[in-house]
């Protein structure tokens, strides 16, 4: 037990979104936010997970370990926002199956409200405090 418990901590994510859509209905959501799937690093490997509609693709990179593999998505047009992981003892909420609620599984984020791609982005991307800054307007700086 103690072996995951580790692995868990020394393990880094960045959620990766996309505008493609396969889906015709998913040309409704937000341009560039139509889906996601989560990056995972422990150190040694690469983890993609991608939860597509007709099953969820999980893969192991075999790159070197120094590999930045969050820079190269980027530079194949998506954009990647790292993550933290969270393990909570209490359970997550019931939610219809999609590929935000299964980065939201992996990433243990609880949120019923975060529905999709675009509110996952604000969610990870949205500072919760807000800045003091002594003598600066915040639109100065």
């Amino acid at each position: 037990m103690n072996t995951i418990k580790n692995t868990v901590t020394n393990l880094r994510a960045w959620v990766v979104f996309s505008g493609q859509a396969d889906l015709p209905w998913l040309k409704i959501l937000k341009p560039g936010f139509r889906h996601c799937a989560v990056l995972l690093n422990d150190g040694e490997r690469w983890i993609t997970i991608d939860p597509l509609s007709n099953y969820t693709d999980v893969n192991v990179h075999h790159v070197a370990t120094d590999f930045d593999l969050p820079r190269w998505m980027c530079g194949r047009g998506h954009i990647v926002v790292p993550a933290e992981v969270s393990r909570s003892e209490t359970p997550a909420p019931l939610g219809l199956f999609s590929c935000v609620e299964a980065v939201k599984r992996v990433l243990g984020i609880h949120d019923r409200l975060i529905l999709t791609p675009w509110q996952l982005y604000r969610h990870l991307t949205t500072t919760k405090e807000i800045p003091t800054l002594k003598g600066d307007f915040a639109w100065e700086v």
